[in-house]
């Protein structure tokens, strides 16, 4: 049976840790865990998944829940409630509903203060790992029997009617994924027409039908090129050269969006030598198996710019591909040869040397799942009995999450996003006095995740930009400062900074806190607007060179509604707190940023949201930043506008409902059918609260809140609905904490700012 693990690093002495691995979530499977009853129990969770996996596709992520409340002996003893057609919401019935979500999941909470929670979705997150662990050798040795059940369990269950894998586990099938998910199949031991209802045959059939994997977008045509199964001159051109270009060059990798360099760090890597692994008869067999024509008749220079039209959400630009063009018929050929050819072993070794950079300031976690199995491949084709390797090897669990669905990898973790949302709606909650021991282990899990130093070294030089006093989205080893997880961790410190010591613990020194204002200061724009992960500042025009087909704004970085808001909220009450620290700088941030919001908003009075779904997940951040900042309904154009869009959209049942589709649309899209989306419901539901909607007509917000009790479990949690996430607007995420997080957020302010209950709902 599977046992997640907590902080815990094992005794491998490749893996190392800034912080004892506080935050760290891995997966075990001990074959002589768990009675009968419990095995008996993820069972059915599976079967449950399985029966129901077309209407619900993100998993409730319950096994390890399974695990924390048998080993908390947690029960409901707070008696369920329910709010009848025509009752009115007593603050009685509203407090008892809030309770029995708290104190479930105050006993969610992991031993080291933090939520943990699956972050995935994206269908193309695993196989490239599985491809780089088959390659070096190494897949038998790192993925058990177990293992490869799960992981292949992940993908029989979001393996689409038609055959196909979605870009993530709600959308519609694409080149891209199913030929990845298909070769991952075959890798793990399926026959060219097995699999679970014949997951391999239908998936064949589908990239046959679809133009076969000629037609599969750019990263697909790296991976099978690294893997023998298509060639490297099918490929657009990656010269590692690109890093000798003068820094100042505006197409230096260095002045690209932190994930698209680190991408394509390892890929020109492995471009720059033509690696290809080991031909195996199983590479030969795929190599029959996934084209039309014969593999050795296929005109590679010709399929270099084809692309499905379901991978192709942005295509390339006739800039672009004379770009590239250009690069391949003239600058490819000479650096090729000698005397050039010197230059390119000059530039691997440049690409090298940032990737070893990358891999020590992340202990080897790297900054996110695509760059993992990447930079692992290239260490090993570097030295496959090498330290490097057997570093990466070390902090594969790091990735591995399991669910009722199976194995998927996770994005990296959101443990620190996560904990330091559910804090702030267990503070808003004020019931401290029965929450305190969750509170104070979670304190100390969020001061003991700042990250306390800069990247090492010249780290100006390896293009990063300052770290100290930020947070991170996952963990400290991770090192990768992020503005909105900075921001929000920060208003939990300094909310916690006003409780008794006693039963929160003692509060954060104020020069980390001072810190942590710096390196929001930073990240800053001119116009106002707060990037995610770097000072933008690198030309949109950038944004026409974009390589990768299905995602969209991946070139540079950008700045963003929910990062502006975060950082407006967490420097109006640090001002409040600390009145003297840099009071000039701090006061012309929350004005920049408080314009940057409102001239961000869309025609019909919403934001777009870039990390969640979407345009309610935007307007309820950017009320929130507009109302720390003091605008309100009567004095701020902005606030009437979103509540007006927040009121427009709610449904009949009196909950809010948005379909992903609206994210790469960028228009707003309802849910098809009549149900709403509870998560969604209580960002609109805050987003509402902020806008000073108590105060006028309470109305919507007691037929939200009525929704939000009525659909309450037995056991205190609320259903798993659909995905929430979202990156690069063609992309979808699953936070499986969101479904407990938002709404008790969104109950607990109700209870502290909807005074009187309706009379009539």
């Amino acid at each position: 049976m599977w046992r997640l693990k907590i902080a815990e690093g094992g005794n491998d002495p490749h893996i190392y840790s800034t912080n004892n691995f506080l935050g760290r979530q891995i997966w075990e499977f001990d074959p002589d865990a768990g009675t009968l009853e419990e095995r008996a129990e993820v069972e059915e969770a599976r079967q449950n998944f399985w029966r129901n996996r077309n209407e619900v596709k993100p998993s409730s992520d319950l096994l390890w829940k399974f695990q924390f409340l048998r080993e908390k002996k947690f029960k409901q003893r707070i008696p369920q409630v329910k709010i009848e057609d025509g009752e009115e919401i007593s603050y009685e019935k509203a407090t008892s509903a809030l309770r029995r979500s708290v104190h479930l999941f105050s006993a969610l909470q992991a031993s080291d203060g933090h939520w943990c929670a699956e972050n995935s979705g994206p269908m193309f997150y695993f196989p490239p790992l599985v491809f780089s662990l088959y390659i070096t050798g190494h897949l038998n040795a790192i993925f058990s029997a177990e293992h490869k059940k799960e992981i292949l369990r992940y993908i029989y269950c979001h393996q689409n009617e038609d055959g196909g894998w979605g870009l993530h586990i709600e959308g519609h099938s694409t080149m891209f994924c199913t030929v990845l998910n298909y070769i991952c199949m075959r890798m793990l031991g399926e026959g060219r027409d097995g699999g679970k209802d014949k997951a391999c045959e239908r998936a064949r059939k589908w990239i046959l039908d679809h133009g076969s994997a000629i037609a599969i977008s750019s990263w697909g045509k790296t991976w099978l090129a690294i893997l023998g199964v298509y060639e490297w001159a099918g490929c657009n051109p990656m010269p590692p050269e690109f890093w000798f270009l003068p820094s100042t060059s505006p197409i230096h990798p260095g002045n690209l969006l932190c994930y698209c360099r680190l991408t394509y760090l390892p890929m020109a890597y492995l471009y720059g030598k033509r690696f290809v692994g080991p031909i195996t008869p199983l590479i030969l067999q795929i190599r029959e198996e996934i084209y039309k024509e014969p593999y050795e008749k296929l005109k590679w220079r010709r399929v270099r710019h084809l692309c499905a039209k379901e991978d192709n959400y942005y295509p390339h630009t006739s800039i672009q591909i004379l770009f590239w063009d250009a690069i391949y018929t003239f600058g490819e050929p000479l650096l090729t040869r000698w005397p050039f050819n010197k230059l390119r072993e000059k530039a691997l070794k440049i690409t090298m040397d940032h990737i070893h950079y990358e891999d020590e300031s992340s202990r080897y976690i790297t900054i996110g799942c695509i760059e993992k199995p990447l930079d692992m491949l290239v260490c090993w084709v570097e030295d496959p009995k090498g330290d490097y390797f057997r570093r990466h090897l070390a902090r594969i669990k790091d990735y591995v999450w399991l669910g009722e669905d199976g194995i998927k990898m996770q994005s990296f973790g959101s443990q620190v996003w996560d904990t330091s949302l559910a804090l702030q709606a267990l503070i808003a909650s004020n019931l401290s006095d029965e929450t305190g021991p969750a509170l104070k282990e979670g304190h100390s899990f969020i001061k003991n995740s700042q990250v306390t130093e800069n990247p090492p070294g010249d780290f100006r030089r390896m293009f990063r930009h300052i770290s100290k006093g930020s947070w991170t989205f996952s963990d400290k080893d991770h090192g990768w400062q992020v503005s909105d997880c900075t921001a929000e961790s920060m208003k939990c410190c300094l909310l916690f900074s006003t409780m008794p010591p006693e039963i929160v613990g003692e509060k954060m020194e104020p020069q980390k806190l001072f810190d942590s204002v710096n390196i929001l200061l930073s990240l800053q724009s001119k116009n106002g607007g707060v990037s995610a992960w770097e000072p933008a500042g690198s030309g949109l025009w950038l944004e026409w060179l974009n390589p990768v087909e299905f995602l969209e704004d991946l070139v540079v970085e950008h700045e963003y509604v929910e990062c502006t808001s975060s950082t407006i909220q967490a420097l109006v009450l640090f001002k409040k707190l600390y009145p003297g620290h840099r009071t000039k700088e701090i006061q012309n941030s929350i004005i920049n940023g408080v314009k940057f919001i409102e001239e961000l908003q869309k025609p019909d009075g919403s934001w777009y949201g870039n990390w969640g779904i979407c345009f309610i997940y935007g307007t309820w951040f950017a009320l929130g930043g507009l109302a720390a900042a003091g605008k309100t309904y009567s004095n701020c154009l902005a606030v009437r506008k979103g509540v007006d869009f927040l009121l427009g959209s709610q449904r009949d049942d009196g909950g809010w409902g948005e379909s992903y589709l609206s994210c790469p649309k960028k228009e707003y899209v309802p849910l098809e059918g009549n149900h709403s989306n509870l998560v969604q419901t209580a960002m609109a539901m805050m987003g509402l609260i902020h806008g000073g909607q108590a105060d006028r007509d309470p109305a919507p917000l007691h037929r939200a809140a009525k929704l939000l009790i009525n659909s309450q479990t037995e056991l205190g949690d609320f259903p798993q609905q659909e995905i929430g996430g979202a990156f690069m607007r063609n992309c979808m995420l699953h936070y499986s904490a969101y479904r407990s997080i938002f709404p008790i957020w969104a109950l607990a302010e109700y209870r502290r700012h909807v005074a009187s209950p309706t009379k009539n709902i």
